[in-house]
């Protein structure tokens, strides 16, 4: 017999519930802003680490 939990949210719904609600919030920009940032640091960290290995 499947117990039944209420109010019982699962950590996959809390994100997505989460997403939902900054993308209202925020809009499409928002996330193309700091997909760009990430980009942008990913792209410095590779630099950085290509110097260090002496390349």
């Amino acid at each position: 017999m499947a117990k039944e939990k209420k109010g019982a949210m699962t950590v996959s719904d809390a994100g997505r519930k989460g997403g939902e609600t900054t993308s209202e919030r925020y809009g499409h920009e928002f996330y193309e802003e700091i997909g760009h940032k990430g980009g942008q640091k990913v792209k410095q960290l590779i630099e950085e680490g290509k110097k260090a290995a002496g390349k």
